[in-house]
């Protein structure tokens, strides 16, 4: 399971998952990718699942990219104990996981079977997602700057 080796501090603030993914929400190693569509906190044992699928899918052909990491503690107070007396002790980690984070990359497999294996994982985690290829995000990326250009020369 993936965790940290060592923190500089064991218990961490909840935190706010507002707004959009700001960084890792291209694909920069594989030519598939899975693409969140909600906030959430994505667990250790959640992301090996996922990742356990994938890699089964693949039938071990090619290569797989984990592109999130659990580097958030949560703690939990154990159960039937009265209030107060402090915050709990740390029980898994998190990643947080905001829109448009791509989690998984693959290479090396064709298309049928990398969408396959990304469904598959897909059903692992407790949010919405979406398979992308770097095909489709380079058209959009081309599509969105030629825009720009244009909305440049109007003025």
């Amino acid at each position: 399971m993936l965790m940290p080796k060592r923190v500089k501090r064991r218990k961490q603030f909840r935190g706010r998952m507002r707004g959009k993914a700001l960084r890792g929400n291209t694909i920069t190693y594989g030519e598939y990718g899975l693409m969140a569509m909600e906030p959430t906190w994505i667990t250790a044992n959640q992301i090996e699942a996922a990742r356990v699928v994938i890699n089964r899918t693949m039938r071990r052909g090619g290569k797989v990219w984990v592109k999130i990491f659990p580097d958030k503690p949560v703690t939990s107070k154990p159960a039937e104990t009265r209030m107060g007396s402090g915050k709990g002790s740390p029980e898994y980690w998190v990643a947080v996981v905001k829109p448009g984070r791509v989690m998984f990359e693959l290479a090396g497999v064709d298309e049928e079977i990398s969408r396959r294996a990304l469904q598959l994982a897909a059903y692992k985690l407790p949010i919405k997602c979406k398979i992308v290829s770097r095909a489709e995000q380079k058209a959009e990326q081309e599509r969105i700057s030629a825009n720009t250009a244009k909305e440049g020369e109007g003025q």
